[in-house]
């Protein structure tokens, strides 16, 4: 497979990385508006790759080019020629981007993004489909794979009884968030991805179901106390964009179906307070000669005040709940101190790598909009996961002992990197 990264940051890097190391993969391409930033993240890579293999194995896999993500010419141009692409550049690029790949030939799984912008993308996928092109929107952690794996949940609740007499699934609820394992006065949170896509889950509206129906709600609403063993007490809330297109399709099989982001109680409150005074506000203020938007101005201080390298955990809990049963799958995830590699890379990044090479070998073979809990297989995900050492641990109440461990087959199923 020749593969594409479009975004040399944090995310396309790790990505990137990913992909090259697979067997399957002849070459990966980096590309990013900064030839500099390109190149760096590919030297980094290759250096990376170099502690697996002999160098001169992996000398020539990845290159660095120039791209302008916002020209679709130059991005059709750069994808002809490559079996699939990851945009992993800010949500507002990717509909340019997919109707680039649609004319180039070239699958396009994204990072996840807001939700118009998802839904412009399906909007895309009949003519996709018709070019044998796949458009997989909301890769990642969440969406992406906490979507997987509440799909999963539902398909096992639901397996062994008739269709005609299937029992609704009463809830599902998803808990994801990307923390800093050391938490520091006063902010309790380091920025581990785009800051356009944090202020955006603050802002867009939520969409859940709520007795089987969509509805939309204000983000930062209905806190709750989280806690998990080995952290400090955590409070969970409404963001925008973590259900993706699930509300949709379980609409009327699942009572209640949310995801909410997991913070400290001292940043939430802080967030809380911005929201309510209009910090995150895109509309343009003058302020003397200048004329920019308090969001504008947020965005550069969360860059400026919550950037920074310290050692982060990624946790999710996505839950199934029928009558007194509950399914659940539980993932802890922590920095990489060998390989540079923050925990919200490896749990965002590498799912959404996982997910383009399945689309690229022909493992998810269908085409035209691609839907995270319907549309990839869980027990591939799950072994892929396993194979880059991320632990995700499966329960049943009405196990014997409370707990049980979810079998993922060797055989039957052909890998990622078939």
């Amino acid at each position: 497979m020749k593969l594409l990264v479009i975004g040399a940051g944090m995310m396309g890097t790790a990505a990137a990385y990913d992909m090259a190391r697979s067997p399957a993969v002849q070459s990966v391409t980096l590309a990013d508006s900064d030839p500099r930033r390109a190149k760096e993240s590919a030297r980094r890579i290759q250096s990376l790759l170099a502690l697996h293999r002999k160098a001169e194995t992996v000398k020539n896999k990845i290159r660095a080019v120039e791209l302008d993500a916002s020209d679709e010419k130059d991005a059709t141009r750069l994808m002809r020629g490559h079996n699939a692409a990851l945009s992993a550049v800010p949500y507002f690029f990717n509909i340019g981007l997919a109707k680039a790949a649609i004319r180039a030939r070239c699958h396009l799984p994204g990072l996840a993004g807001a939700n118009t912008v998802v839904r412009k993308t399906y909007a895309l996928a009949r003519e996709a489909a018709k070019r044998n092109i796949g458009l997989a929107p909301d890769c990642g952690l969440s969406p992406g794979m906490a979507s997987i794996l509440a799909g999963e949940l539902v398909r096992k609740l639901a397996t062994g009884t008739a269709s005609s007499r299937r029992q609704k699934i009463d809830a599902l609820k998803l808990y994801v968030g990307g923390l800093p394992k050391y938490p520091k006065h006063p902010f309790h949170y380091q920025l581990v991805f785009s800051v356009e896509g944090l202020i955006n889950e603050y802002v867009e509206q939520a969409r859940v179901l709520k007795n089987g129906k969509i509805q939309e709600i204000e983000p930062l609403t209905e806190p709750e106390e989280f806690h998990l063993k080995g952290f400090a007490p955590m409070v969970a809330f409404h963001t925008s964009g973590g259900t993706s297109t699930m509300p949709e399709t379980f609409a009327g099989q699942v009572g209640e179906c949310f995801e909410k982001t997991l913070r400290y109680p001292d940043h939430y409150k802080l967030i809380r307070g911005l929201y309510d005074l209009g910090f995150f506000s895109s509309d343009k203020r003058k302020f003397k000669k200048a004329e920019l938007s308090p969001r504008e101005m947020t965005a550069a201080l969360f860059l400026e005040r919550l950037s920074g390298n310290e050692p982060d955990v990624c946790i999710m809990r996505v839950e199934a709940h029928q009558n007194a049963r509950v399914l659940a799958f539980e993932m802890v995830d922590y920095y990489d101190a060998k390989l540079e590699l923050t925990a919200m890379m490896r749990t965002t990044a590498w799912p959404a790598s996982i997910v383009l090479q399945m689309i690229a070998s022909g493992v998810i073979s269908k085409r035209g909009a691609i839907k995270q809990e319907l549309d990839v297989p869980a027990e591939v995900f799950l072994r892929e996961m396993s194979r880059r050492g991320i632990k995700i641990a499966f329960s049943d109440s009405q196990a014997k002992s409370g707990t049980s461990s979810y079998r993922v087959s060797s055989s039957g199923t052909k890998s990622a990197h078939a």
